[in-house]
């Protein structure tokens, strides 16, 4: 699988990163499969969790401890506090089976109060910084689910990477995402993708085909090629698959016969969301 730079890190990430909800509730087993296939078979070392994700770590973990070493792991932490976010730094790391993290990064920020709060005195911030000095972490990124919040965090620290929705609906039927790939670019961040694969928010009483999901993702793997062309086309570093291995392997294809949307087929993209919902803005 090809690889590509994060931003000014010089780490070089698979286009494609394992989602760590796609092994929350498996068999220990079953999760050391997958794991395997997609280091071993498919060429994926960026892996991406959270303690939000149920027993995804729990289950991560000793099922990535065999390649650890020769992996990128990012971890995330909705704590706003500086005492909050330790104690889930240090519970996260206890439970990924790892002395680090490659990269840690404040999780779904979406109001300029929690910009505030997170950059303000006893903010989570501190406790970034510090893991950093302190080798518990490598670089320090963000996600998040606002453009408003997105461009406050870039604007009030030199973070390493963000990780933001890049989405062919969100982007031409919510206008979700130009703003912030331009200042993120702009300032040389490692630019990682989420949601690649969403195609629309689930319809009221709409029987849900993928339960690990809060939206509804693409249909086909035609679908599922044609999305993760429209996100790697920019200059992206990865896209983190869906919560589904099913998803994930989809998503493993079509990186591997990966070629750049033509113009014509992003026309066609951008006429195929005409009528979706976007899962972004909300």
């Amino acid at each position: 699988m090809e690889r590509r730079k994060l931003g000014k890190t010089g780490e070089s990430l698979s286009i494609v990163g394992f989602g760590g909800i796609v092994v929350r509730d498996e068999e220990p087993a079953v999760a050391a499969r997958l794991v395997a296939q997609a280091v071993e078979e498919r060429g994926i070392n960026y892996f991406d969790v959270a303690p939000t994700y149920g027993n995804a770590e729990e289950r991560l973990g000793p099922a990535l401890a065999p390649y650890r070493q020769s992996s990128f792991l990012a971890c995330k932490t909705d704590k706003r506090g500086a005492k909050e976010a330790s104690r889930e730094l240090h519970e996260s790391l206890k439970r990924l089976h790892t002395d680090y993290f490659d990269l840690y990064q404040l999780h779904a920020v979406i109001t300029l109060d929690e910009v505030a709060q997170i950059m303000g005195p006893g903010g989570a911030l501190e406790t970034f910084v510090k893991a950093r000095e302190q080798g518990l972490v490598r670089y320090l990124g963000f996600s998040a689910h606002s453009e408003e919040a997105a461009l406050a965090l870039l604007n009030a620290f030199e973070f390493d990477s963000i990780l933001f929705p890049l989405n062919y609906v969100c982007w031409h039927q919510g206008e979700f995402g130009p703003a912030v790939m331009e200042r993120a670019q702009g300032k040389g961040l490692g630019i990682l993708a989420l949601k690649a694969l969403a195609k629309r928010a689930w319809k009221e009483g709409e029987a849900h085909k993928w339960s690990k999901t809060w939206y509804s993702p693409v249909d086909t793997f035609e679908e599922a090629s044609l999305a993760l062309r429209f996100t790697l086309s920019m200059p992206v570093t990865a896209a983190v698959c869906p919560s589904h291995a099913e998803l994930l392997w989809w998503m493993c294809d079509a990186a591997e016969q990966f070629t750049p949307l033509t113009e014509a087929e992003g026309a066609e993209l951008a006429r195929r969301s005409e009528g979706l919902t976007p899962i972004f803005p909300e």
